[in-house]
């Protein structure tokens, strides 16, 4: 089963829940708002991944701008970064679709499509 983790205020997440939708592909609907992921849980989703950690953070976030991660996160351990990204799920770049196989950061329709259709 895929969880899509998601923030329902956020635009991205709405477009991708509608592409879902629309293709007919099962998820658990996870907020990542109320429903915090945990750092093993980050840990996990990095390593599947495939992509740098930085890549997992809401650059575009306000959290992120007031807490001037710009400039802190290239000094960063790969542990701090999980840790901090633990903290609150605004930090994290959204939407994810985790599975078993893979994870995917963000909504880009061709990599889904290819991915899932």
């Amino acid at each position: 089963m895929l969880s899509f983790i998601c923030y329902s205020k956020c635009t991205t997440c709405q477009r991708a829940k509608k592409w879902l939708d629309d293709n007919k592909i099962e998820y658990e609907l996870r907020d990542i708002k109320t429903d915090n992921p945990t750092l093993e849980e980050l840990a996990s989703w990095y390593s599947k991944s495939g992509l740098p950690l930085k890549k997992f953070f809401n650059t575009s976030g306000m959290l992120y701008k007031s807490m001037e991660l710009k400039t802190k996160i290239p000094a960063m351990t790969e542990e701090e970064m999980l840790s901090l990204l633990s903290t609150d799920g605004m930090l994290v770049k959204r939407p994810l679709l985790v599975c078993d196989a893979f994870v995917l950061v963000g909504f880009r329709e061709s990599e889904w499509t290819e991915k899932l259709i």
